[in-house]
């Protein structure tokens, strides 16, 4: 395991779906002790019972998320899984502190959020690492990963998406475009990826691609791209053909099953290089 062999106290700050799960079992498979932070609503309650200790807050509440870290002797300090975006608008429950970085931000996207509270998170003294040094083989491989390739049209559009969701997280706005014969149907912001692709798929009829790439100067430590059997399913439901994420900068969760998923219903998935980028 690629993980610190010295016994260390870990902080996982968790949300939902599979991800803390499985760094939280990397965790404690390394010997560590797991301080777990959770989030009303958003974190995958499943995580909890793999903790030595644990406590649940509403999102927002920077000051008490750091007095528990801090007092538990966290040294190390995870981000996995997922939060329900438009959540982080409700500032309702933000305290004095999270305000204070919410409103002294010049952008407001994902990526300079999460750089923010890294950045408080480094000031407390407490390492940030990325997951998957506690959860490996989640990288996403280069070349094509289906029995099906891609055909010279969805070659075309995956190639283009590709530059043009660079481009867009230039501005910080989303990691995943959806498009059919270059013609842009969707883009992410708030909504999230799987109902981006719902969106683009029903806009831009049978035969979309979806993309996801990483964020130019994104803050990797925290957010990966990351892709599985829900945007499978979603993508065969609005009767797209193609997915594209990025190799070695993306997270692929059961890439087996998912792969297999794929196959059945003629969906190519491609593991995007930087050539396939034009970079």
């Amino acid at each position: 395991m690629n993980a610190d062999s010295q016994r260390k106290v870990i902080g996982l700050i968790a949300g939902g779906r599979q991800f803390p799960v499985l760094v939280a079992r990397g965790v404690k498979a390394a010997g560590h002790t797991l301080v777990v932070a959770g989030f009303t609503g958003h974190t995958n309650p499943e995580v909890y019972p793999m903790a030595d200790v644990w406590r649940e807050l509403k999102l927002g509440q920077l000051a008490k998320l750091l007095d528990y870290l801090k007092s538990n002797g966290v040294e190390q300090v995870v981000m996995a899984g997922t939060i329900h975006k438009p959540g982080v608008m409700d500032i309702r429950h933000f305290d004095a502190r999270a305000v204070k970085i919410l409103f002294t931000l010049k952008a407001k996207g994902d990526d300079a959020i999460l750089r923010a509270v890294s950045g408080v998170l480094e000031e407390e003294g407490m390492e940030l690492v990325p997951p998957q040094r506690y959860a490996e083989g989640l990288l996403t491989p280069g070349g094509v990963l289906t029995r099906r390739a891609p055909d010279e049209r969805e070659w075309a559009d995956l190639r283009h998406g590709a530059r043009l969701a660079r481009s867009l997280g230039q501005l910080d706005i989303g990691q995943c475009v959806v498009l059919r014969e270059g013609i842009v149907a969707a883009v992410e912001a708030l909504e999230g990826t799987d109902a981006a692709i719902e969106r683009g798929c029903k806009l831009g009829g049978p035969g979309c691609v979806a993309v996801k790439v990483l964020k130019p100067g994104q803050e990797e430590r925290v957010d990966l791209p990351s892709v599985g059997q829900d945007t499978v399913r979603g993508l065969a439901r609005g009767k797209g053909t193609a997915l594209g994420v990025e190799a070695g900068r993306s997270l692929f969760f059961d890439m087996e099953a998912t792969v297999e998923a794929a196959d059945r219903v003629g969906v190519a998935i491609v593991g995007l290089t930087q050539a396939d980028i034009g970079e």
